[in-house]
């Protein structure tokens, strides 16, 4: 594989950085580093958002035809990699990444005209209702229903582990709308205004000390029948097709790439004792390196498919498979090096938002917490066994 660029692809990396130059503050950076968990606060990734939308980059991943920069692999991940040195926040990946690739795949022309402008331009922040009290791997036992009634449907149940439900002003869920000896087929894909009058939110505190999920409970909600994506029934292909986007979206290796160089500058600091000079410690950041380059790779292979807007089938399982372990590899690795300073976790979120004077330097604040938060890496969006028999079943036919 040739990973060299050529004059047009050096240029472009050069627009890029002076795009995040101009355009990423202080605040955005701080607070992104300070950041813990998967998602940026909406004040913070919505700004950085709007800034794309503006340059016409507000979502990488869509067809030209709906908003797309029309870019090369190559430069998707140039782009993607350059946001990942420069340390920029993570945008609503549940709007652009995820509910936007199904409504331009599977979405009404009205559905499509309302709701991708208002994604690209960050007016809308999205949740995700999945996940519920008994149906969490096997989603498709879900009991949240909704009943038709004229031109609506009438949705009674709960949705739990909801990421930033506290925020949105829109929801996408799976919802059951008939019964039958096969459970996938009586589920429907609905997208939901989260103002509407029967729902109420309650938040759960992660381990880490984040308000990061939630539990939601629909009490009679209407929600118009016109605000359901594709057919009735067909939601669990839906579903599914976007948790391939989840998955498989995007470049996770840089990401990954910059969280181990931080945790092998702490290593190499006074802060640490300089804990690199453990053989045990500098074994190991070489290892979680050599698994980044591998997966960086991978990434690649499968880019082209991402940038024309086809799902990326069973490697988003190997994607986010190995996301997910490297993730928690590094995490460890970040408590491990810092040791006993370990023990100070500071219980307020957001820390960037801290009203007082820290336990510890910056530079370890969100080691502990990052180890925490990463323990349900290889649980949430399909857990690790899942995608392993998806990989067994649809790329080795076992």
């Amino acid at each position: 594989m040739d990973l060299s660029f050529n004059a047009e692809e050096r240029a472009f990396q050069d627009e890029v950085r002076g795009f995040i130059a101009k355009n990423l503050t202080d605040e955005m950076k701080r607070a992104t580093a300070l950041t813990p968990s998967v998602f940026s606060d909406p004040d913070i990734g919505m700004a950085w958002q709007r800034a794309l939308h503006r340059q016409g980059w507000g979502a990488p991943g869509w067809p030209v035809e709906h908003g797309g920069p029309d870019w090369t692999p190559a430069q998707r991940w140039i782009f993607e990699t350059e946001c990942a040195r420069a340390g920029v926040p993570n945008v609503n990946v549940m709007g652009v990444k995820m509910v936007g690739p199904v409504i331009i795949g599977f979405g009404s022309p009205e559905q499509k005209n309302f709701y991708l402008p208002r994604i690209l331009s960050g007016e809308d922040y999205w949740c995700q209702g999945y996940s519920e009290p008994g149906s969490g791997s096997d989603l498709a036992s879900l009991k949240t229903r909704a009943v038709r009634d004229g031109d609506d449907y009438i949705i009674n149940g709960t949705k739990i582990w909801t990421t930033h439900a506290h925020h949105a002003n829109r929801m996408f869920a799976l919802v059951r709308t008939s019964d039958g000896p096969r459970q996938q087929d009586g589920i429907s894909f609905i997208l939901i205004d989260m103002k509407t009058s029967g729902i109420t939110t309650r938040p759960i505190l992660t381990i880490g000390g984040d308000h990061e999920v939630n539990q939601v409970f629909f009490d009679d909600v209407r929600v118009p029948v016109a605000n359901r994506v594709g057919e009735e029934g067909k939601g669990w292909t839906y579903g599914k097709y976007l948790l391939e986007f989840e998955r498989g979206a995007g470049i996770a290796s840089a990401k990954l790439r910059e969280g181990l160089k931080a945790i092998a500058d702490l290593a190499e600091s006074d802060l640490t004792g300089r804990a690199i000079d453990s053989p045990d410690i500098a074994t190991r950041i070489s290892e979680v390196e050599v698994d980044i380059d591998a997966l960086e790779m991978t990434e690649l292979r499968v880019l082209s498919a991402l940038q024309t807007g086809q799902n990326p089938g069973a490697v988003s399982s190997i994607l986010k498979l190995r996301n997910s372990e490297i993730r928690q590899a590094v995490t460890r690795l970040g408590a491990d090096v810092i040791g006993h300073d370990a023990l100070a976790v500071e219980p307020m979120r957001p820390l960037y938002k801290l009203n007082h004077e820290p336990a510890m330097p910056e530079e370890m604040l969100t080691v502990m917490p990052e180890y925490l938060n990463g323990r349900a890496y290889t649980i949430f969006g399909g857990t690790s066994e899942i995608q392993r028999d998806i990989i067994a079943k649809m790329m080795l036919g076992i």
